[in-house]
């Protein structure tokens, strides 16, 4: 396989995770070959790269390299993202225009934890705050003029105290920099050593996250710096690289803390798409699945990014690219409650990892695949134990599962195993994360039946045939060198440099023409950024983006810059697609444009293993015994590099390399491409779990309670997607729950909690007052606050579910959202001085809102125009309707998918189960609290 010219000399793509570094390199020949080690490893190396690079260089551990012999490294870290988690950056100054000390602070006041009785504000980067006396206002004119002296003394305190990092943020200085300017030539004369100014890091709207990413990068910078400072000594003369956020790499010297909190993560979504594209997918599903956690991402023809992101409770306005992270990794960590089996969300690590690793360490997923033989100790790096040396400690595992099955066993008959206790961690694994996909995919209207699952990652490979199940997902797709995609990646990367520029206005052709000559500014300054790291200007390739919004929204979509009309056509079908709305008449606004300039990315050429041959079933290197479906079972093992073009292999079997294990699940096969890779497609469709009783079992607890969750969760984020009003579209402010056929509810979004404790009064109200003419098809809408309403704008609206022939209802799906506006004497709700109900808003007692599938619209419109005080806004109450419709029908069919998967009387028995150990939880709650 050859993926570079001959260049005489090695080059190093490296990805140090947060449990393995992994390596792949590029000899002197261009063939590749790959290296994995445990990122921290006290006593046998200072750091894991260096390490790895000396390994395959062939010299000690702690001989001088030889630079001479090295073209390229380029890396992605998680140093940064480590020190922003653990909180362990620079300590930095704030300065800020007076009066806003506190707005990092207060932030936006979104809840994203509402559920927690005892709320942990995430630590603010800072370590001290300064006010300086200045301010400019949204139009450029200084309303208080910056006074030298005050801000002087402020910095020459700040240094004083010993802070050499600071960030600088003036309101409005995205677009009036004057005074952040001189304000960080003070800081330069005080002598700070890093300074981050806000128009230079983020120079777009929003101060909250724009000054939140001008302190992170001051606080991450440094770090950064003395990691990148380490490795460049180590490598004088070496060209080194590293991955930004936004999935480019960039020069060492011009990496900064706020492109890289994902660093790594970004090289195998690069490392994802190039490979696949190449083997012939469009349509992909991400699945990264490392020691720590799982990465999912969506691709279908273009990157996805981010603007706007939060990462370890820091907003960051800065491009990364989108991945949804969830806590199931390898290292994540087995819990008995002495009722429902977990899995994470915490992990053991790289120190002191899994307990097979034989440091100390807890029982983890990874110890359930040692124990049912899915990983074979004789077949995995032996990197373990005190020495960095051992093999995995498969008896320590089964040591501590035996002790865990007697917890387990004595209080569930059919568990009667520490291998199927094993089992059902793992499934319920497998769930958390086909849940993640469902988040990045289905909750955003995608197809996955359409799409292929790319796995990589060192763990991915023994759940991608359960995982695609769980989705329904007829294929498979694993590179050989999936189990390093992420080092991989790096070698398969652009250079790349972005700027962009804050605008805000309404998008006209007197506009366009002025931005015309905005992006070129741009353009220029990206593209010799990227030509000063060695790119030829023929080889860069400039795209220039606008961020387009529609009047009074906050979110913003990325069309291509062209004119007018093609601009419009694109939001809107970008807005289609991803809210399926549109909202004709209302203007649509510029607030940024962007340019990224792409150095040519490496040229990949793979080249076939071995010539094609007739196809073959190749023989096994040996074979192992494998627990699966309630037996241990005899198991071919094969050796990726013994495979070759052509052959097929059918599951039950296991695959090997050095880096990753693939499982071969019964009812799969697997087929060697011409390049070696593996595509795994399904033999026979998947049976439905008849086999399954209403008996309570701890491991289908828990993947119902996840279910259930679940679905309540894609509820809402399709209301979020389709909704209309900043209320519920971008403050969250709405709940979505399920409800069993009695109207008490069996599993709710944290979403609001005063929504949600009241909710299924609305739907018993609901039930009292239609139950002998419900219908299929039909919804119901109330916000009576004597029929279990809040206050009168939250208007909640039910949907009754019924079988698949429209006679039984089965459950209720109900969502509840605060309207903008629901009329009353004062716009929004509950005016101080009303003395009547109806002076509060239109009150809503018992509407059928959609009639047989019908929205009722002329009688909703009359509903709300003819009350004592009208609602203002008709147009944005049914807008927000509509969408609480779409997000209650998305329950509907989430609970007929379960239905059709596990029948009916399991769905139903484990809607009271849960509702059961929701009891017996807080029963034991209540137990233990203090008088």
């Amino acid at each position: 396989m050859n993926t570079q010219p001959k260049t005489g000399r090695w080059q190093f793509w490296i990805d140090r995770g947060g449990t393995f570094t992994d390596i792949v390199a590029c000899r002197p020949d261009g063939t590749l070959v790959t290296h994995k080690l445990l990122s921290e490893n006290a006593g046998h190396y200072s750091d894991a790269a260096l390490a790895g690079i000396r390994d395959l260089l062939g010299i000690a551990r702690h001989a001088t390299i030889p630079a001479e012999r090295i073209a390229a490294v380029k890396m992605g870290t998680t140093i940064a993202t480590n020190a922003l988690l653990e909180r362990k950056g620079e300590p930095t100054a704030l300065f800020i225009t007076r009066g806003f000390r506190d707005a990092l602070r207060i932030g936006y006041q979104n809840r994203p934890r509402i559920f927690d009785r005892h709320i942990v504000l995430p630590e603010m980067l800072y370590s001290a705050v300064h006010e300086i006396d200045e301010r400019i206002g949204a139009r450029g004119d200084v309303l208080i003029p910056l006074d030298l002296q005050q801000a002087k003394r402020e910095i020459e305190a700040a240094y004083a105290n010993g802070l050499r990092a600071c960030a600088i943020v003036s309101m409005h200085g995205y677009r009036y920099p004057q005074h952040e300017q001189q304000l960080a030539g003070l800081a330069r004369a005080a002598g700070f050593t890093q300074i981050s100014v806000s128009h230079e890091v983020s120079p777009l709207m929003k101060l909250v996250s724009r000054g939140d990413t001008t302190v992170a990068d001051a606080y991450l910078s440094p770090v950064l710096r003395r990691y990148v400072d380490h490795i460049t000594q180590e490598l004088p003369d070496v060209k080194v690289m590293f991955m930004q956020s936004s999935g480019g790499l960039t020069d060492a010297r011009r990496f900064h803390g706020k492109d890289s909190v994902l660093s790594g993560p970004a090289g195998g979504v690069v490392g994802m798409v190039r490979t696949a594209q190449a083997a012939g997918f469009e349509r992909i599903i991400g699945f990264d699945m490392g020691g720590t956690s799982t990465d999912v991402s969506h691709f279908a023809g273009d990157y996805e990014r981010a603007f706007d992101t939060l990462v370890a409770g820091v907003r960051m306005r800065a491009p990364m690219m989108s991945i949804h992270t969830v806590a199931a990794g390898g290292g994540s960590i087995l819990h008995f409650d002495g009722a429902r089996m977990r899995v994470g969300p915490d992990s053991a690590g790289a120190q002191p990892g899994p307990a097979c690793y034989g440091r100390g360490g807890p029982l983890t997923v990874t110890d359930c695949n040692v124990l049912l033989g899915r990983i074979q100790p004789d077949y995995f790096p032996a990197v373990f134990g005190a020495s960095g040396k051992s093999p995995l400690d498969g008896a320590t595992a089964r040591e501590q599962f035996v002790a865990l099955s007697n917890k387990i066993v004595n209080k569930n008959k059919n568990l009667d195993s520490a291998e199927t206790i094993a089992e059902g961690f793992l499934r319920i694994a497998v769930d958390n994360m086909a849940n993640a996909i469902k988040k990045i995919s289905v909750a955003r209207g995608y197809d996955v039946t359409r799409y292929t699952l790319a796995c990589f990652g060192g763990a991915a490979g023994q759940h991608a045939c359960r995982v695609a199940d769980a989705l329904a997902m007829p294929r498979v797709y694993i590179h050989p060198y999936a189990g390093v995609l992420s080092a991989y990646g790096m070698g398969l990367a652009s250079i790349t440099a972005m700027r962009e520029q804050a605008v805000e206005a309404p998008l006209s052709d007197t506009l366009l023409q002025t931005l015309a000559s905005a992006l070129t500014s741009l353009a220029n300054a990206a593209r010799d950024d990227v030509a000063a790291q060695d790119i030829a200007i023929d080889r860069i390739t400039l795209q220039r983006r606008l961020h387009v919004k529609y009047e009074g929204t906050d979110t913003t979509l990325v069309v291509p810059f062209a004119p007018i009309d093609d601009i419009v056509a694109a939001f809107e079908l970008a807005y289609r697609g991803r809210y399926s709305f549109l909202m004709p008449g209302r203007p649509l606004i510029i607030e940024a444009v962007s340019v990224e300039a792409i150095g040519a990315a490496a040229t990949m050429t793979e080249k076939p293993a071995t010539p094609q041959k007739t196809r073959s079933h190749p023989q096994p290197e040996t074979r192992v015994s494998v627990y699966s479906e309630g037996a241990y079972k005899d198991t071919p093992l094969y050796r990726v590099e013994h495979l070759q073009a052509g052959d097929w292999i059918n599951g039950p079997a296991i695959i090997t390399d050095a880096n990753a294990t693939t499982v071969i699940e019964p009812e799969w096969q697997a087929d060697v491409s011409a390049q070696g890779h593996l595509l795994l497609t399904r033999r026979k469709p998947r049976a439905a779990h008849t086999a399954i009783g209403t008996t309570v079992d701890p491991v289908m607890l828990e993947i119902f309670n996840n279910l259930f969750m679940a679905i309540a969760e894609q509820m809402g984020v399709t209301l979020a997607n389709t909704a209309y009003s900043v209320n519920i579209k971008e403050r969250l402010d709405f709940s979505c729950a399920l409800f069993d056929a009695q109207g008490n509810l069996i599993a709710n979004a944290p979403h609001m909690p005063v929504h949600l404790g009241s909710m299924g009064e609305s739907v018993r109200w609901v039930i009292r007052d239609n139950a002998a003419r419900m219908r299929a098809g039909d919804v119901y809408m109330l916000n009576d606050p004597y029929r279990g309403g809040t206050h009168l704008p939250d208007i909640t609206v039910i949907t009754p579910v019924f079988d698949a022939a429209g006679e039984k209802l089965l459950f209720y799906v109900g969502s509840r959202g605060h309207h903008a506006d629901i009329g009353g004497i004062t716009p929004g709700s509950m005016p101080p001085d009303s003395r009547h109900i109806d002076e509060e808003g239109v009150l809503i007692t018992n509407f059928l809102l959609v009639e047989a599938g019908r929205l009722r619209e002329a009688e909703t419109r009359a509903l709300l125009a003819d009350a004592r005080y009208p609602s203002r806004n008709i147009e944005q109450n049914l807008a927000d309707l509509r969408a609480m419709i779409a997000a209650n029908q998305k329950g509907v069919t989430e609970l007929a998918c379960i239905v059709a998967e596990f029948g009916l009387h399991v769905v139903h028995g484990y809607m009271r189960h849960v509702q059961d150990n929701a009891e017996e939880s807080v029963r034991r709650v209540i137990g233990a609290l203090k008088d």
